[in-house]
């Protein structure tokens, strides 16, 4: 691909990947810099320039907390200025037309940027995909709603500016994206965690109808019944809670309206901590981030079981699946270090993990109520160690099979393939401990991105970060992730309850025993949804 681009903004000159078949374009505008009167504003287009533009540095982060942009390892500067886009292309010229994939980074909507290396995209541009990451604004300054501002608004709605940058994005990619070898018509949209939650809630928006073509989400598509929806990075808000929330934030930061708010310096609104919404009855003690999107009849016109019921999604190929040690679930391995250490800090998202018979049964009476002897049941909670095991069972089956139920729910009117996957391979977690098929586990086996010189990184991770790859390479190019040599992956299937392992082995098996799955159903039935 040659160096120097055009597109609609003006003329861009990118660099060589490592690998010098691939070429890499960084912090490229793809809107207007949010400040001053256009901070809590829909994007506005970019400010065309002249010359050329070098596309060899990444853009700014969005503002977050300092010590959350610190935990991404990445030496870059925050500032509001920051919807910026970075492409990785090995396409020989604007001719070939190569599937997309835009990625969309997780961190509770309120840290994250397009820049973490995690996402380099340079070995799937080597097996043929145009890869896209960028950055959306975060926290107050995504998904702050105010009265006011929903007044101003010709939508008369606030609070979703982080998603309406998604929005944005896609309409970029597709009146550019063949500068840079891609094919608009096979746009795949990915993220994992709260992208997962952004890839969930782009899927039923109406502005983003069109605009790509197939999904990803790794990590927390769940049942409209299933509670733990209300926390996840898959939780949303009300149009009336989030403004009146808001009021409480713009109180507590000064008053004085809107003229006041967005003349104040982006760091007075960034909190030192992450905010929790309170208010939210989540069945446990977790609780969801204060700044997350809003249900708000425009961006968002309903909640999930809404517009699953009426068919409103977009009809588009789905892939998705959860991790064997998450969710709450954690493996033996670290029961010890859980019991010595105690609970980890409170973070809004973020679900509680139970290593103890008193913590187990206390949550689980909370949690399940008139149904908590059917719980024990199946979850015996012995002695510590029984509870413990049994608190990691619960949340691989909750989760499993949640997911199982919004397949049927979200095909009910969709007509294009759903896989649904559940990762299990043990892999090095960041700063050292044992092994586990964590939260963001996959991130580096999809992207095809082991560490090829890191002592921690094995062959045996290299050979299923291939398979991974490969999968998500087929999904994106095909609507399929099956393909020649790779073990045969099924498509969901209403009546089959099964679902494709992926890491310790590559085959499918039972979502949960008979009787777990019919206990989850009964009490996600139960709960209002969502």
């Amino acid at each position: 691909m040659r160096s120097r681009v055009t597109i609609d903004s003006g003329v861009l000159d990118g660099v060589p990947g490592r690998d010098r078949s691939v070429t890499v374009f960084r912090g490229i505008p793809y809107a207007a810099a949010p400040v001053g009167e256009l901070r809590w504003r829909a994007p506005q287009p970019v400010a065309p320039w002249t010359g050329v533009r070098s596309a060899a540095r990444f853009g700014p982060m969005c503002p977050q907390a300092p010590q959350d942009a610190a935990s991404a390892g990445i030496e870059l500067p925050l500032s509001e200025d920051c919807l910026h886009l970075n492409v990785w292309t090995a396409a020989e010229s604007a001719a070939d037309r190569l599937p997309v994939l835009v990625w969309i980074y997780g961190g509770g909507f309120r840290a994250g940027t397009g820049a973490n290396p995690r996402f380099d995209g340079e070995r799937l541009a080597r097996k043929g995909v145009v890869v896209v990451t960028f950055n959306y604004r975060l926290g107050v300054f995504g998904f702050l709603a105010t009265p006011e501002l929903s007044a101003e608004s010709e939508q008369h709605a606030s609070g979703n500016y982080g998603l309406l940058d998604c929005v944005a994005l896609l309409d970029w990619v597709q009146r550019n994206i063949a500068a840079f070898g891609g094919d608009a018509g096979r746009v795949t949209i990915a993220g994992q965690s709260a992208g997962a939650g952004a890839v969930n809630f782009l899927a039923m928006s109406p502005p983003a109808r069109g605009l790509f073509h197939r999904a990803i989400a790794q990590s927390h598509a769940r049942y409209p019944g299933d509670p733990e929806l209300r926390y996840l990075s898959t939780s949303y808000r009300t149009m009336a809670d989030a403004e009146q929330a808001g009021e409480t934030f713009a109180r507590e930061h000064g008053g004085g309206g809107l003229r006041r708010l967005r003349a104040l310096p982006w760091r007075k609104l960034v909190d030192g901590h992450a905010g929790a919404d309170e208010s939210v009855d989540t069945a446990s003690t977790a609780k969801p981030p204060l700044f997350r999107p809003v249900v708000d009849g425009y961006v968002l016109p309903r909640g999930y079981a809404d517009t699953y019921r009426l068919g409103e999604q977009h009809d588009v190929g789905y892939l998705t699946g959860n991790n064997l040690d998450e969710g709450g679930s954690v493996p033996d391995s670290a029961f010890a270090e859980y019991r010595r250490t105690g609970a980890a800090p409170f973070r809004p998202g973020a679900p509680p993990v139970y290593v103890t018979r008193r913590d187990f049964l206390a949550a689980a009476q909370r949690k399940f109520g008139p149904m908590v002897a059917d719980f024990l049941r199946l979850y015996p909670a012995g002695d510590d160690d029984q509870a413990a095991r049994s608190a990691a069972a619960a949340a691989r089956d909750n989760s499993r099979v949640s997911t199982d139920l919004w397949a049927g729910e979200w095909t009910r009117h969709a007509t294009r393939g759903v896989f649904t996957y559940s990762w299990s391979h043990a892999a090095p977690v960041p700063g050292g401990g044992p092994r586990r098929a964590g939260h963001g586990s996959e991130i580096e086996f999809v992207f095809g991105n082991p560490a090829p010189d890191a002592p921690q990184w094995t062959e045996e991770d290299r050979r299923v970060a291939a398979t991974m790859s490969a999968y998500w390479v087929n999904f994106i190019t095909r609507g399929d992730p099956n393909g020649p040599g790779l073990p045969r992956w099924p498509g969901y299937s209403a009546d089959a309850h099964s679902v494709m392992e992926l890491g310790g082995r590559f085959a499918p098996q039972p979502v949960a025993g008979a009787r777990q799955w019919q206990f989850w159903q009964r009490f996600f039935d139960t709960q209002k949804a969502w």
